[in-house]
């Protein structure tokens, strides 16, 4: 068989992509930059943040975690609320990782507490007064959200 009589491998490069769709994504993808521009420069506020519903239970926490997954929750007394083995305590020590992110980043205090609240309509949230970072931890699965839910309710 010869070069010539050998089947075609590859498209020529015209017949792979035609021209218009790739000027069609890249015009969608300036359009969508200039919006997020736009909306950045003239400081719009946020529409698809969730209702702020009253606060039922309020608690400040301690949370410190390292890579193995273990991690240990501290009252505002320094009480230990839990301390997880690295086996249970990866979602925690994960949000700890998190947080600690989140504060590095615009130069908070480290040392500093987070809020656990629980809103109307049983949801529960973590929230950081030092750098205004929140997490809504339903939307993390049950077994997360009970983890928290039970350092609101020990005493």
């Amino acid at each position: 068989m010869s070069h010539a009589d050998s089947p075609r491998i590859h498209a020529k490069e015209e017949e792979l992509v035609p021209r218009i769709l790739i000027r069609a994504v890249l015009a969608l993808l300036l359009i969508i930059l200039s919006l997020v521009t736009i909306a950045t420069l003239t400081d719009r506020p946020l529409e698809s943040t969730p209702a702020q519903t009253p606060i039922v239970a309020e608690r400040a926490i301690f949370l410190s975690g390292d890579a193995s997954g273990a991690a240990l929750v501290l009252d505002a007394n320094g009480t230990v609320l839990a301390d997880f083995p690295a086996d249970k305590g990866g979602f925690v020590a994960g949000i700890e990782r998190v947080l600690v992110r989140e504060r590095a980043k615009s130069g908070a205090d480290a040392s500093a507490p987070v809020l656990l609240r629980l809103r109307e309509g049983n949801r529960l949230s973590l929230y950081d007064p030092e750098t205004n970072w929140s997490a809504e931890l339903m939307g993390f699965g049950a077994d997360n959200l009970r983890t928290f839910a039970r350092l609101l309710s020990k005493p």
